[in-house]
């Protein structure tokens, strides 16, 4: 719709000609000589109602428009040049601004400190060696990814909460929401590593206690935007980990880095959340701001992030002699590609949804838009796998299989991310439950061919959200 309101100063509204009346048997039809001159403001009109207050704002009365142009009043004159003269919304001098513009920089850089963390197993691993157990595992293992899903799960609804709150330009309830939840999730994630070690792993419950703190205090600086602080911080838990690749590490020098990278985080995420312990001196009442996104609202988020992080997990311990490893370090360097890809695909449906004049040509633009980043996310995926190959020269190449099920779990997580950004995320949440529910029995049943059995549960899943992301593609009001 064009913007008229410039057009609505004495200064630039078209003059009525004032012309005497003449017969009409000899004289062109006034109202056809009124359209032409009043071309320009008629054709941008929206209805006949803006027509008609021009009329009127230049002082016809309706006794001079029934002389002059044999109608009524100024409504009926207005319909008649409305009627008479075509539609041509002028397009605006600039295009209009995008508003899902992303940095592909800052993206990236998300996705590497995603990935830096897992650094953390390679300084700790004398922490945590011990006999191995099921599927031939250390006993730690399941202490730590009971400790990781906790942590995982209430840091998706506990971020989703707080971008809730900056939705609503509350920076302040974001921060108190942090304040709040993180130190809560830590606890949380702590117990429950505790709880699964019991008194064989006392190492492994530690560095688990450590991880959950690691969590919440990493989820306080992304929300906040300050993954640069966040990357700096990591800085003595990066280089001590590339060190142990090349000369070995003594166990005291290996805790005092992760110690310290894990002080240098928490005391960043703390100094973020600190201007909010003000709000809650006044019982977290906030001006303006009593009523908060609903806490119900962020349950499904959390349920999502445990069950898209069980699928991560179980294809690890399916899979492990595969490298698995090598595909998770790949699958978490593509979340950084995958946001900036995200953000491209809004843009673009926004762009189309301009560009299209019917229905269904904004759908087929919404189709070749998913397609166009969909495809980009698998090549980029492909290509993190390829190149994290040369990190791991001596695991086994994955098969066709397993790369299937890799790049099928990779559609699994990003179409999972495009319905929530559709806020579709129920949908999301039974697919990937059901998909993480039935991978991991699987595993406790130890099927045969795990490979095999992963890339089913995994196409049927990825399958299954591309139905749904299909569904919402033509309704204009999905894409806002």
């Amino acid at each position: 719709m064009s913007d008229l309101s410039d057009l609505r100063t004495p200064a630039t509204l078209p003059r009525i000609p004032q012309q005497p009346r003449r017969p009409n048997w000899a004289q062109p039809d006034p109202i056809d000589e009124l359209a032409r001159e009043l071309d320009a403001f008629v054709s941008a009109a929206v209805h006949p109602d803006e027509v008609a207050a021009l009329l009127e704002s230049d002082g016809l009365s309706d006794d001079q428009i029934r002389e002059r142009y044999g109608v009524r009043n100024s409504f009926a004159l207005a319909e008649e040049l409305y009627d008479r003269t075509p539609r041509r919304h002028p397009e605006p001098d600039t295009a209009p601004a995008d508003p899902w513009r992303a940095d592909l920089l800052g993206c990236l850089l998300r996705g590497l400190v995603f990935a830096l963390p897992g650094l953390a197993y390679v300084l700790g691993a004398p922490l945590l060696a011990g006999p191995r157990e099921a599927y031939g595992l250390p006993g730690s293992t399941f202490t730590l990814l009971a400790g990781a899903l906790c942590g995982w799960a209430w840091n998706q609804g506990l971020a989703h909460r707080a971008y809730s709150w900056l939705s609503l330009g509350d920076r302040p309830g974001a921060r108190r929401c942090l304040l709040v939840g993180a130190p809560a999730g830590m606890l949380l994630g702590a117990l429950v590593a505790l709880a699964v070690a019991g008194p064989a792993h006392p190492a492994a419950a530690a560095f688990a206690a450590g991880q959950s703190c690691y969590l919440g205090a990493s989820g306080v600086l992304l929300v906040m935007g300050r993954e640069r602080a966040l990357l700096a911080a990591l800085t003595p838990l990066t280089g001590g980990a590339l060190l142990t690749l090349v000369h070995p590490v003594p166990v005291s020098v290996r805790l005092f880095l992760l110690v310290t990278s894990l002080s240098a985080v928490a005391t960043l995420g703390l100094l973020e959340v600190a201007p909010g312990t003000r709000i809650l001196k006044g019982c977290g009442a906030v001006p303006g701001t009593s009523r908060g996104p609903r806490l119900i609202a962020s349950l499904p988020y959390a349920v999502f992030g445990l069950a898209s992080g069980a699928l991560v997990v179980s294809a690890g311990l399916g899979d492990r002699l595969a490298g698995a490893e090598r595909g998770a370090l790949a699958l978490t360097l593509s979340m950084g590609p995958a946001e900036w890809l995200l953000y491209r695909f809004r843009g673009g449906t926004l762009a189309g949804l301009r560009a299209s004049g019917t229905s269904r040509a904004f759908r087929r633009s919404t189709v070749r838009t998913l397609a166009r980043c969909l495809t980009g996310y698998l090549a980029a995926l492909l290509a993190l796998v390829l190149a994290t190959a040369v990190l791991w020269p001596h695991a086994p190449a994955p098969t066709g299989v397993r790369l299937g099920g890799l790049l099928a779990l990779g559609v699994v997580l990003w179409t999972g991310l495009l319905l929530q950004s559709f806020g579709a995320v129920l949908g999301a949440v039974a697919v990937c439950s059901a998909a993480a529910l039935a991978q991991t029995l699987a595993l406790l049943t130890h099927a045969a061919a795990p490979g095999t059995v992963a890339l089913a549960v995994y196409a049927a899943a990825a399958v299954a959200q591309v139905a749904l992301v299909a569904a919402l593609l033509g309704k204009a009001t999905a894409h806002r």
